[in-house]
C-alpha cells in the first residue's frame, strides 16, 4: 500500500485538517512522561487519507535520526501543542528502529521492519486523540496490551495483510467520539482589471483646393459720334472753336479681395460605456460523500 507525506496527499492539510495549525515541527515525547525526544517532521497517510505514521526527528536524543510512530501509538495534545508517543519509550526502542529518509518509498518490507520494533513490546493504551483528523475515519476501539498471535501471523503475510488487521497500531482513538468533515469543491468566481487596449484620438489637418466665383463691375467710356439736327446749319455766334477745353470722367472697377476665415464645423463628444457579458467556464468538481460499512448485527 503506497504511503505519501500529508504536505503531497493535500497541500491544504493544515485548514482541512488542523484549522490552519501546522502538525509539523510540534514537540513529541516519550511515553506520557515529559521527556522530549524531538518533534513531528511530517505525516504519511495512505492513498483513502488516512494517518499511519508520524516520522519524528529525533534531534539530539539519537543523534538526528527520522524514525516512524503508528498514529495509533500517538496521543495529541493540541492545547498543550505536543503529541505524547505512547508507543515509542526508550532510546534502546528507538535505535532498533529502521532509519526514515525524505526521499525514501515507504514498502511494506520496511513497514514491517517498523512494525516489528513495536510488536516486540505491550503496547501502552492511550488516551483519546485530542486532534481533529478529517482525513481519519475510525471507530472507537480499546487498546490491547499486546498482539495476538493471529494477529502477528497475518502481519506477515504481504498479499493480504491491511492496516485494519493490527487496529492497535494504525486506529487512532477517539473514544468518545467522532469527527468527520466532508469536503467538496465549488467554483469561485474572481474578477481582476487590466488594460485590454487603448485608444488616441487626435486631429490632423487636411488640405483641399476650394474655388469661388465673385462678380465684380468695372466701368468703361464709351464715345459716339452722332449727327444733330441742325447739322450742316451756320453758326451765328463767333467761332466755337476752343482748342484746350477738355472733358474728363473718372473710371471704376472692382477687384476681388478674397481670404480665409476659421469656422466652427462641428463638435466630438468623447466618452466611455461599460459593457456587461456573461463568462462562462465548466469545471470538474470533486465531492465527499460518507461510505457506512456495517459487518453483523
Amino acid at each position: 500500500m503506497l504511503l505519501y507525506k500529508i504536505e503531497d496527499f493535500n497541500p491544504n492539510y493544515r485548514e482541512a485538517a488542523f484549522n490552519g495549525e501546522d502538525i509539523k515541527g510540534l514537540d513529541i515525547y516519550a511515553g506520557n512522561t515529559d521527556e522530549k525526544i524531538g518533534s513531528i517532521d511530517t505525516a504519511l497517510v495512505d492513498e483513502t487519507g488516512r494517518f499511519r505514521y508520524f516520522v519524528v526527528d529525533t534531534g539530539f536524543w539519537i543523534f538526528g535520526k527520522k524514525v516512524l510512530v503508528p498514529v495509533a501509538l500517538c496521543r495529541v495534545d493540541v492545547d498543550a501543542e505536543r503529541i505524547y508517543a505512547t508507543g515509542l519509550r526508550s532510546k534502546d526502542q528507538a535505535e532498533r528502529l529502521p532509519k526514515y529518509e525524505d526521499e525514501m518509498v515507504v514498502d511494506y518490507d520496511y513497514e514491517e521492519q517498523v512494525r516489528g520494533v513495536y510488536r516486540t513490546l505491550p503496547v501502552e493504551a492511550s488516551a483519546p486523540v485530542e486532534a481533529s483528523l478529517p482525513l481519519e475515519a475510525s471507530a472507537p476501539l480499546s487498546m490491547p496490551r499486546s498482539v495476538s498471535n493471529q494477529a502477528r501471523a497475518a502481519a506477515h503475510d504481504r498479499n493480504t495483510y491491511t492496516y485494519e488487521q493490527e487496529p492497535q497500531l494504525y486506529q487512532m482513538n477517539e473514544r468518545e467520539h467522532h469527527k468527520f468533515r466532508l469536503y467538496e469543491e465549488r467554483l469561485v468566481a474572481e474578477k481582476s482589471r487590466h488594460k485590454a487596449g487603448e485608444v488616441a484620438i487626435s486631429k490632423r489637418v487636411e488640405t483641399e483646393t476650394a474655388r469661388v466665383s465673385i462678380p465684380t463691375e468695372k466701368e468703361r467710356v464709351v464715345i459716339e459720334s452722332i449727327t444733330p439736327e441742325n447739322a450742316g446749319a451756320p453758326v451765328t455766334r463767333d467761332t466755337p472753336f476752343q482748342q484746350e477745353k477738355v472733358m474728363r470722367m473718372e473710371v471704376y472697377e472692382e477687384t476681388a479681395d478674397i481670404k480665409k476665415e476659421a469656422f466652427v464645423r462641428e463638435e466630438v463628444n468623447i466618452r466611455k460605456e461599460v459593457e456587461t457579458e456573461i463568462v462562462e467556464a465548466t469545471e470538474t468538481l470533486r465531492r465527499e460523500e460518507l461510505d457506512v460499512k456495517t459487518e453483523g448485527r
